[in-house]
């Protein structure tokens, strides 16, 4: 998500695509108000949530207008979005600006709202939080990562503010540049039925979990009827060419980060897939209506919408730790970002069910503008997922050999200490226990 900016990774799904039969008819198309994520109301003073609020420096979106079409649209183009269309049974309430680009163009148009997605203090801050708890390497900086990236990977967006519309590609678009093409214009279409633009807000306002559900939902949608566009409409020859066309060398991003952004496609593509085959194509539409708030909804379907998350709270340690010590990070975490970080040094499948038992969490940071301090505090559905999640963290932490430490399971809770060194370890083990 970019500044309301839906961009598409030609991917992953096509190798992997499940084919569900649809059914069902499409209801009503309806917007309503964005989801929030439990949280103290109103945050009480030296909470996580008030820290959060204080911490999260998203500005007002670059200005942008609708783009008014120009032109008779290009055949082809029209055809895709007929065929878009009939496979998502929704209708295009207005035209839609779609326009062929080089490379070197798409980022260029990228780059104006790269700024506003991505801010670079916040992202600064996160790079040092992230790299204490060793999900990245000291010295990475997520923005780099995510720049390189949108280079090398991105290969069309649709722009929501604008209702711009660009793939890489021409006029006269090879089989790849097709299904990009349908690719942004389920975007479009779901953006003119249900309103896109309630992900920026709460992009906007750092609720981290229920964004990356909500772009999980639409590039899952995406995905998914992509896939159908190119099983249905796409000749034998041509979606060979497609296939052959996969797997090209792209520039290497932090694996941690460069999982976090391919996630979305392929959680959400099952997730969409689970939702067609509950109640076709209506369940899609629904799940727009009332965005799912968690990654674990994602992961697991029979859990959307009614498991919601429980709030987490980590207390203000800073006056604990010595003068000097400040708020430095707070994040939502969710099902989805304790899975990655634990692939990273565990197996895929003790990472995933390690993480299956979440209920809800969040990470606070700190630092003296030297040393970095990080409480992540989990809780989960029953106090044996909880323990399971303790000796899996206990694992990862000693594979990576860093200044970190799992404290004793209480409960259904989880808590567990990152710092910059042991001497900082020990000076955040104490301030955690003097209550503060």
């Amino acid at each position: 998500m970019r500044r309301s900016a839906l961009a598409s990774v030609l991917a992953l799904a096509l190798a992997a695509a499940a084919c569900v039969g649809s059914g069902g008819e499409r209801e009503g198309a309806a917007t309503t108000s964005p989801p929030t994520s439990p949280s103290p109301s109103p945050p009480a003073r030296g909470s996580a949530e008030r820290a959060l609020r204080q911490l999260c420096d998203y500005g007002p979106p670059p200005g942008s207008e609708r783009v008014p079409p120009e032109g008779p649209t290009p055949p082809v183009i029209a055809e895709t979005m007929d065929a878009v269309e009939r496979l998502r049974g929704l209708s295009f309430t207005e035209p839609v600006v779609a326009e062929a680009v080089t490379p070197r163009e798409l980022v260029e148009g990228l780059e104006g709202s790269f700024d506003y997605a991505f801010p670079r203090e916040l992202l600064e801050r996160r790079s040092l939080a992230w790299a204490t708890i060793g999900v990245i390497g000291e010295g990475v900086s997520i923005r780099g990562e995510l720049e390189r990236f949108v280079s090398g990977q991105v290969i069309g967006y649709y722009d929501t503010l604008t209702g711009e519309l660009r793939f890489i590609g021409t006029e006269d678009p090879t089989p790849r540049e097709r299904v990009t093409l349908a690719h942004e214009l389920v975007h479009a279409l779901d953006d003119q039925n249900f309103g896109l633009e309630r992900i920026d807000q709460l992009m906007t306002s750092c609720r981290d979990e229920a964004t990356t559900a909500a772009v999980a939902l639409t590039e899952g949608d995406a995905t998914f009827f992509m896939t159908r566009y190119a099983l249905q409409e796409l000749t034998p020859q041509e979606q060979l060419e497609l296939a052959t066309g996969l797997g090209e060398e792209t520039p290497s991003v932090d694996p941690f980060i460069e999982r976090q952004q391919i996630w979305p496609y392929t959680a959400g593509q099952t997730f969409v897939a689970a939702l067609v085959g509950r109640g076709g194509v209506g369940a899609v539409d629904e799940a727009f209506r009332e965005l799912p708030v968690s990654t674990e909804q994602i992961i697991h379907p029979d859990r959307y919408p009614d498991d919601v998350p429980t709030p987490v709270d980590v207390p203000d340690l800073g006056p604990a730790l010595g003068p000097g010590w400040r708020d430095l990070d707070v994040q939502e975490v969710g099902e989805a970002w304790l899975s990655l970080a634990l692939g990273l040094r565990l197996p895929g499948s003790t990472a995933s069910e390690a993480a299956a038992g979440w209920d809800g969490g969040l990470y606070r940071a700190w630092t003296d503008g030297e040393r970095v301090a990080v409480v992540l505090a989990t809780t989960w559905d029953a106090p044996g997922e909880a323990a399971a999640f303790a000796r899996a963290l206990e694992d990862w932490i000693a594979a990576g050999g860093g200044a970190a430490e799992v404290l004793p399971v209480e409960g259904s809770g989880v808590r567990a200490l990152f710092a910059s060194d042991p001497a900082t370890l020990g000076v955040l083990r104490a301030a955690l226990g003097s209550g503060t």
